[in-house]
C-alpha cells in the first residue's frame, strides 16, 4: 500500500497507508466511538465535509451490505482506521470496504495510531486536516487548512425532489430532509405513517399544503446557524400547530427558530453509547449521537424547556415546547445499528398526532 500523510491544523503529522480512493483531500477531523455500524457511519449525511476517525481498531470485517446504508452514498471526505479487513465474512456481504470507498471517491487511511489521534482531538478539539502524498511544502498545507470550513452542507445532502413511502398509512407525515438518515423514514413507516420526504428548501407553506398530520425534521450536517432561510420556514411551520418532532439538526433548527442560540462543541458527541438523561424522571438512556453543535439551554425562550441533558457534560439533548405540540432531541432514537433505548420517542410523536402528548416511555 502507498504511504500517505495526515497533516493536522496544529502542525502535527501522522504517517499511514492508503486504501480506498487515491488523491489528496481536506476536511474537518472528528472521531466516532461506535464499535459496530461502520456502514451506517460511512453513509450518514451528517458527516458531510468531515474526515472520520474510527476508534474501534478493526473495521470492515462484515464487508459492505447495501441494505444497511443510511443514504445512497458516503458524504464524508475521508475515513481513517487502525486496520481494515481485506477478507470480510458475513452471509449478507456484497463487497469489501476498500472497493466501496474506491468506487465512491472516499480517501481511506489506515495503519494510523487512532488511539493517539483520538486523544489529540479530544484534548485539542476538532480541527482541520489534510491527507496528502507529500509534506515537502508543509507551510503551504497549514495555510490551506486555516481556510477550510464546511460550507453548503445541507444543500449538498438533501433530496433533490419530493418522494413518498408507506402509501396508505394512517398518519400523513412530512419528513423535512436536511440530510435524513434512511432509518428515520423506516421507523415512521413501521408505525403506520405515509411519509412524504421533501427537500430542505421547501417552504412552510408548501409543507402545510401537503396537509400533514405531523412534521418530522431530520438530522443533517454543518453549522445549524448557516441556514437562516430554513430556520425562518421551520418557525412558520411551528406556528401552524401541526405536531412536530425534530432530530439532531432538526432539533437545533427548531430551537433557533424560537430565538435560542447554538454553539460548537470542543469535539462533539459521535458514537453509539452516549448517555442522555431525562430531566423530568432522571432516567438515563444510552443513545447514538453524531453532532458537533449544541443548543445553549440558557437561551431557550419562555414556553419551552430542556427535556434531556447529556449525562457526561450536561449539554442540551432535547427540548419540549410547552405551548404547542412539538418536541425535539439531539440524539438518534432511530439508531441503526443501535441502541434502541429511545425508540419510544417515535411512539410519542404518533400519540401527539392522535391528540395525546405522552412524555415518558411506556
Amino acid at each position: 500500500m502507498q504511504q500517505a500523510y495526515l497533516v493536522l491544523e496544529n502542525g502535527q503529522v501522522f504517517c499511514g497507508k492508503r486504501f480506498g480512493a487515491t488523491g489528496d483531500t481536506v476536511g474537518e477531523l472528528v472521531f466516532t466511538t461506535a464499535m459496530t455500524g461502520y456502514l451506517e457511519t460511512l453513509t450518514d449525511p451528517s458527516f458531510y465535509g468531515q474526515m472520520v476517525i474510527q476508534t474501534f481498531p478493526l473495521i470492515g470485517n462484515y464487508g459492505v451490505i447495501p441494505q444497511d446504508f443510511e443514504s445512497a452514498k458516503p458524504h464524508l471526505k475521508a475515513y481513517i482506521v487502525r486496520q481494515w479487513c481485506q477478507h470480510p465474512s458475513n452471509f449478507r456481504c456484497q463487497g469489501t470496504l476498500d472497493t466501496f470507498l474506491m468506487e465512491n471517491g472516499v480517501v481511506g487511511l489506515c495503519d494510523i495510531d487512532t488511539r493517539a489521534l483520538t486523544r489529540l482531538v479530544r484534548e485539542s478539539g476538532v480541527m482541520n486536516a489534510k491527507i496528502c502524498g507529500s509534506i515537502d511544502n508543509l507551510s503551504a498545507i497549514l495555510e490551506e487548512l486555516k481556510g477550510y470550513r464546511v460550507r453548503q452542507a445541507v444543500e449538498s445532502v438533501t433530496c433533490q425532489k419530493a418522494w413518498e413511502a408507506g402509501e396508505g398509512g394512517k398518519y400523513r407525515v412530512v419528513l423535512w430532509d436536511f440530510g435524513a438518515k434512511a432509518n428515520i423514514g423506516r421507523e415512521l413507516v413501521a408505525r403506520g405513517c405515509h411519509v412524504i420526504h421533501v427537500p430542505a428548501h421547501t417552504t412552510a407553506k408548501e409543507v402545510l399544503a401537503l396537509k400533514p398530520d405531523g412534521i418530522m425534521l431530520s438530522n443533517g450536517p454543518g453549522d445549524p446557524a448557516d441556514n437562516p432561510e430554513i430556520i425562518r420556514e421551520v418557525g412558520s411551520a411551528m406556528d401552524s400547530g401541526v405536531p412536530m418532532f425534530g432530530i439532531c439538526l432538526g432539533h437545533q433548527l427548531m430551537a433557533l427558530s424560537q430565538g435560542a442560540k447554538t454553539e460548537k462543541l470542543k469535539y462533539g458527541h459521535r458514537g453509539a453509547n452516549q448517555p442522555a438523561k431525562d430531566t423530568a424522571t432522571g432516567r438515563v438512556y444510552i443513545t447514538s449521537q453524531n453532532h458537533g453543535y449544541t443548543v445553549i439551554p440558557e437561551t431557550l425562550p419562555e414556553g419551552c424547556h430542556m427535556s434531556f441533558c447529556q449525562a457526561n457534560d450536561n449539554t442540551c439533548e432535547g427540548v419540549d415546547y410547552d405551548t404547542r405540540p412539538a418536541f425535539s432531541v439531539q440524539f438518534h432514537p432511530e439508531a441503526a445499528a443501535g441502541p434502541l433505548d429511545s425508540a419510544w420517542l417515535f411512539d410519542r410523536f404518533i400519540a401527539m398526532m392522535e391528540g395525546g402528548n405522552t412524555h415518558a416511555a411506556e
